[in-house]
């Protein structure tokens, strides 16, 4: 039977060469995800792979990816993609939406996932995963985050999660309990039973349970440690659903804790697991990458694949670690199409890869004629509210971006151009204003005018170039004519640290008139981000 298998995984192979009309490649690069995707959730319906991560107060939220071989992602969609379903105003950068999972179950799909400051936490459906999703069902006395679920085989579903409610042993000990889901009343019953407090009796921040039933035994796998340097996977299994979950002798089962912080791969963990057509398994996890001792890019998505040894999970066999480069699924190569570097805005709607950050309550851009314009709300990216922002995910250490702003006033409290934005206390903006230029800093809080260049034309080229941790902005009235604006900048002000947790970092385009209420717009004419190098395969 298995070289049944192993052939018709050939001929799939070899039609999809054919198909594709190129050569498919031996090795894939992690991360399969990069940028800002972390917490990652994985099913499989039939030969069509799906993965959400956390959005936070990204708006549209809960990204969702398609994959026919593992490593070649399209976003597809998202969970919330209307205003009525959440409204993340008022809300802190890194709280939001944490942790979802992604399940299919009998031509259904799942998203369960916490609301954090917002609501708790909350499940929707769709029957097609590009959406549109239901409203959120949210879960009464469904403490905890990180909720998850399980379909026994006899149909019955179970909730998954944890909990601090309870008298800790130890410091920053959590609980992980499992209940009855029933869809049909839209909440938990039954009885409610804690399966593990970790693997250990000092674990912390016990998070991320996921139960699989494989072969005939239960496999709880969680995440312990936080989502810090001290980060790993742990592994738990049990004759019966409800337990006693043993720990596996060989915890964690994964993490990178033991490499030292030197290491190019950091804060690996939060682990899902899913089993291919062909009975091979795999996992998303997540992990950061070090640029000269600091993190940009934040939380990324990696791949890794899982053998199974008397029951528990060996990550990647023989290197028990994530890695870089590593050989690539034993699935149909299926790339997807490429995106391209620039937007031209000439569609009808704006392209995918653009987010605001929290809810928008009014219409705030238009798209007319190849431009994209942005209404000059009062709002400021310095308050907790939605303002008149677009980004897309920063995914690269090296990389440019450019776009052709048109944009005149008069006031001295109207302004737009390009921000790169961590939250409300962390960003970068270049800004047409008045008369001139300005180059803003927002860093651990405090704002300044890093510098000023008189200007009064009405169109401007703006732009930033990033390589690792510095970046360099520029300027011109044409193309053939950029200048540098001020000195090279520090890239600290986006990375890991000084106040910036769990979200991750975007560039785009913003606009403001500051408190006061004006009919003035900007236009962009494009909008291009250039990867210095995008490769995934080789």
């Amino acid at each position: 039977m298995k070289s049944i298998m192993s052939t018709l995984t050939m001929l799939m192979i070899v039609l999809s060469i054919s198909l594709m009309g190129q050569k498919t490649p031996k090795i894939f690069k992690n991360p399969i995800l990069p940028g800002f995707n972390p917490d990652p959730s994985i099913c499989r319906a039939g030969d069509d792979y799906y993965l959400v991560t956390s959005s936070f107060t990204w708006f549209p939220g809960i990204p969702i990816y398609h994959s026919k071989d593992l490593v070649n992602w399209e976003l597809i969609g998202h969970g919330i993609t209307r205003p009525d379903q959440i409204n993340f105003n008022k809300i802190k950068d890194e709280k939001g939406i944490w942790a979802v999972t992604i399940r299919y179950h009998d031509g259904v799909f799942y998203l369960i996932t916490t609301c954090s400051d917002c609501g708790g936490n909350f499940y929707i459906t769709a029957k097609d995963p590009a959406g549109e999703w239901t409203d959120p069902v949210w879960i009464k006395d469904a403490e905890g985050i990180d909720p998850s679920l399980f379909w026994d085989d006899d149909g019955t579903c179970y909730y998954t999660g944890n909990t601090w409610g309870f008298k800790s042993s130890w410091p920053s000990q959590c609980a992980i309990w499992i209940q009855k889901m029933d869809f049909q009343q839209q909440k938990l019953v039954g009885k409610r039973k804690i399966l593990s407090y970790g693997h250990a009796n000092n674990a912390a921040y016990g998070e991320g349970p996921h139960i699989y039933k494989i072969v005939s035994r239960y496999l709880l796998l969680m995440s312990e440690g936080g989502s810090g340097y001290n980060h790993a996977v742990t592994s738990h299994q049990s004759s019966t659903l409800s337990g006693p979950y043993i720990a596996d002798r060989i915890n964690p089962v994964l993490t990178h804790r033991h490499l030292g912080s030197s290491y190019p791969v950091q804060t690996v963990g939060h682990a899902d697991l899913v089993q291919t057509q062909y009975g091979d398994w795999w996992a998303v996890v997540l992990g950061t990458r070090k640029i000269d001792g600091q993190v940009e890019l934040t939380r990324e998505t990696f791949l890794s694949k899982v053998d199974f040894q008397d029951g528990t999970p060996i990550f990647n066999p023989g290197a028990g670690k994530v890695l870089l480069e590593q050989e690539c699924p034993s699935l149909p190569w299926c790339p997807v199409k490429t995106e391209p570097n620039r937007d031209e805005f000439d569609g009808g709607s704006l392209a995918i890869k653009w987010y605001t950050t929290r809810t928008p309550l009014k219409q705030f851009y238009n798209l007319k004629k190849g431009c994209l314009t942005l209404k000059l709300l009062p709002e400021t990216v310095d308050s907790l509210v939605h303002t008149s922002m677009l980004i897309q995910r920063i995914k690269d250490h090296k990389y440019s971006t450019m776009t052709k702003l048109s944009f005149q006033t008069n006031k001295e409290n109207e302004q737009a151009g390009i921000i790169m934005y961590r939250n409300t206390n962390s960003y970068y903006m270049l800004l047409k204003e008045k008369d001139r230029l300005a180059l803003i800093k927002k860093f651990k809080g405090e704002k300044i005018v890093v510098a000023v260049v008189p200007y009064k034309n009405q169109e401007v080229y703006l732009g930033v170039k990033v390589g690792n941790l510095d970046l360099q902005f520029s300027y011109g009235a044409s193309l053939d004519n950029i200048t540098a604006f001020a000195k090279v900048q520090e890239l600290d002000v986006l990375g890991e640290g000084n106040g910036n947790k769990f979200n991750g970092p975007g560039i785009g385009m913003y606009a403001t008139s500051n408190g006061k209420i004006t009919k003035n717009t900007a236009s962009f004419d494009w909008f291009e981000y250039i990867p210095e190098n995008s490769m995934n395969a080789k």
